[in-house]
């Protein structure tokens, strides 16, 4: 449940947090979490894939594997804003390479909590965090539900 691509890790994002007092701090590391999330394809960032309700451009793409009953279900995704990159890096840190019943038991709520980051950001930044999380969820809703034949790439 720790790991995102590219490498970093729940648990070193709430190290680094504690080690950070400075609010300003904190948020300049959120944005160079984003600065290092892997590039979507220039073809991923379709309609169909980007995030509604958030107020910066989001696009979500999701992949799915292993068995039928509870694969596992891989996010890629990118925005406008570098600030929400980092946010959508936090989500996949919390969400990418779960299982489908996982990501749909997991509440990202008290890890928001627990970063401090429910109390320092925006309504509008809180609004497309959780427009986000509902879409990681509708994709693992799909994942159980769709027959593999049916899953298609990217959504």
């Amino acid at each position: 449940m720790d790991k995102v691509s590219g490498g970093a890790s729940l648990d070193g994002l709430k190290s680094d947090f504690a080690l950070l007092d400075d609010w300003e701090d904190r948020y300049r590391h959120v944005i160079d979490l984003g600065r290092e999330l892997p590039v979507l394809a220039e073809a991923d960032h379709t309609p169909a894939n980007k995030v509604r309700g958030c107020a910066s451009q989001v696009w979500l793409v999701s992949r799915r594997s292993g068995p039928a009953d509870n694969p596992v279900v891989e996010f890629y995704g990118d925005s406008d804003a570098l600030i929400v990159k980092g946010l959508i890096a936090i989500a996949f840190m919390i969400y990418s390479g779960q299982t489908a019943r996982a990501i749909l038991a997991t509440d990202a709520g008290p890890v928001l909590d627990e970063l401090g980051l429910s109390s320092h950001l925006t309504q509008q930044r809180s609004n497309g965090f959780a427009a986000m999380i509902q879409r990681i969820k509708a994709d693992a809703r799909a994942a159980l539900h769709d027959s593999p034949g049916a899953w298609i790439a990217g959504r």
